[in-house]
């Protein structure tokens, strides 16, 4: 039978995403791109929700930056939505710490990282962006700038969140599951009628962390990264395999060697696997934007969806899975 390491170093040894050496793909893009309509894709079920609120601004002729932060907003106001925003899972000591940021066509991004007490971390991220010359603010300094835009605190701890976080510790501390009850962070990308390219990504991180962690969510490469003239990717799961990795930079960047969007998910899933050794312990999911609106997910175990809001209408689709192709 064939061992789980001999089918991931066979893929890659076959060039199983099929990418092109040259960049003529991508060039070829650029030359279609007035085809394009507008699109938006997110990941977890939740994120048809956020869709139809991004897509309300698009469908009006809206700018895809709007839509995304829109869109992502949707996710951390539900308290539903166990790791975004207000609900979210505490850390191991029982506060709300939460990380997003925000990329658009021309490369301006922001980002927030371990930000207490502030329900919309992405509009933060915006205002660092669009109001200081710096793409990261942290911390207490995070909070500090969020107060002078006229952000106001609140508790993000909900009853409910603060009861699983006591059953957590009087069980033992136990790790959480590796799909959606652990990693249900809010991904968006967005394309508008103009064939701008945006995305967001925003997060309260893996349940119950150690205080201090943060993960790829606030991280541009990791987490999300965008160039309006080849596509966009988000990610999801373990953030650390994405932080090795730089996962979503990667996706962009097969992308610009001409893969389509599911090869380009689909090889940054395989160098995960080829080069971390424990990648089957977790979850980790891409999903990639093109500049003419194509879009795909890939992740190493079954159970990882994304949501995608067109001209069409609202669709939900069960991604491709690695470990679910094994032999």
């Amino acid at each position: 039978m064939t061992s789980r390491r001999e089918f991931i170093s066979g893929a890659l040894a076959m060039g199983v995403t099929g990418i092109p050496e040259s960049l003529g793909s991508t060039l070829n893009r650029n030359t279609r791109q007035a085809q394009v309509t507008p699109v938006v894709v997110s990941t977890w079920d939740h994120g048809l929700a956020a869709n139809q609120a991004a897509w309300e601004l698009l469908n009006q002729g809206g700018y895809s930056l709007d839509a995304v932060e829109a869109g992502v907003r949707v996710s951390e106001a539900d308290p539903g939505v166990r790791t975004v925003g207000l609900g979210g899972y505490p850390d191991a000591s029982g506060e709300v710490t939460l990380d997003a940021c925000i990329m658009n066509e021309k490369m301006d991004c922001g980002s927030v990282a371990f930000l207490q007490e502030i329900k919309h971390p992405i509009s933060v991220a915006r205002a660092v962006m669009e109001r200081t010359p710096h793409v990261m603010l942290v911390g207490q300094g995070a909070q500090d700038f969020a107060l002078t835009q006229g952000f106001a605190k609140e508790n993000l701890l909900t009853p409910q969140a603060y009861k699983d976080w006591q059953v957590w510790r009087a069980q033992g501390e136990r790790p959480k599951d590796i799909n959606i009850e652990n990693h249900d962070t809010i991904g968006m990308l967005a394309l508008d009628k103009d064939g701008r390219l945006s995305g967001a990504c925003t997060t309260s991180g893996a349940a119950y962390k150690l205080h201090g962690r943060v993960g790829d969510s606030p991280i541009i490469g990791a987490g999300l990264y965008v160039d309006g003239a080849v596509g966009g990717a988000v990610a999801t799961g373990m953030g650390e395999l994405m932080m090795k990795t730089l996962g979503c930079f990667l996706v962009v960047e097969l992308m610009r060697q001409g893969a389509t969007p599911m090869q380009a998910c689909k090889g940054a899933v395989l160098r995960i696997a080829e080069k971390l050794g424990d990648f089957a312990a977790f979850q980790v999911g891409f999903v990639a934007l093109d500049c003419l609106g194509e879009s795909a997910s890939y992740c190493i175990q079954p159970g990882f969806s994304y949501a995608r809001h067109d001209k069409q209408g609202a669709i939900l689709t069960k991604s491709e899975a690695l470990l679910g192709e094994a032999p």
